[in-house]
């Protein structure tokens, strides 16, 4: 999902369309949401990428938002991941991302779990929904939010999680535990949004696979 509204499509969002533009930008301010956050993607051509240290420390898939989808910075290019779970073993089960219908929260192998800090940097920004959704059902946005910058100016936002451990001005180290994963402002279950960028370019997200090979979980699915 998103961690700003969907109040204009990328088409709508188009420097042509001025007034569209403008309705976007100040619903965002009217939010207390952070500068740079919500303003119009410029991608380079190529696009560029960063690598972040893994997200969960457990299994997880991520689905990616590609170029056009969506047209705020921290969202275009960004990436919404889920730990999935249900195999017992090596010879048994089969991946899945929740238990049962899924129709309650703790029904997602996500649902709580650990939220990692993506690298050395520090926090910049912090804002709490305190509504949580009904899998299934949309909420409201913003999403509960943490903004990380790092010291060469890139940021990296996570959406949607809950019980945040840290507030601007805090020094965390990649890796540390900083909020748990949630399910609140624009999503419809349990999950995290993650989006990169640097001014107004986003970034193409890759996850560290040695760091994730030093993870006992990561490393034996």
């Amino acid at each position: 999902m998103t961690a700003l509204p969907h109040a204009v499509s990328r088409a709508q969002a188009a420097p042509s369309d001025k007034s569209a533009l403008a309705a976007y930008q100040r619903e965002l301010r009217s939010m207390g949401l952070p500068p740079g956050l919500g303003d119009l993607a410029k991608p380079s051509d190529p696009i560029r990428e960063v690598t972040l240290a893994p997200l969960f420390h457990e299994p997880f898939a991520c689905g990616e938002h590609p170029l056009g989808q969506l047209p705020g910075a921290g969202d275009a290019l960004g990436t919404d991941c889920m730990i999935v779970g249900g195999a017992t073993d090596e010879t048994h089960g089969y991946n899945r991302f929740y238990r049962g219908l899924g129709e309650k929260n703790e029904d997602w192998y996500g649902w709580h779990k650990e939220v990692h800090a993506p690298f050395d940097s520090v926090v910049t920004f912090v804002h709490v929904n305190p509504v949580t959704n009904l899998p299934g059902s949309m909420g409201k946005p913003p999403a509960s939010i943490i903004l990380f910058q790092r010291a060469d100016g890139l940021n990296v936002v996570y959406a949607h999680i809950t019980d945040i451990r840290v507030k601007p001005g805090d020094h965390v180290r990649a890796g540390d535990v900083v909020a748990l994963d949630g399910n609140n402002g624009f999503a419809r279950n349990p999950h995290v949004h993650v989006g990169a960028y640097k001014g107004t370019e986003p970034f193409q997200i890759r996850w560290d696979l040695k760091a994730m090979g030093a993870v006992p979980a990561l490393r034996a699915n």
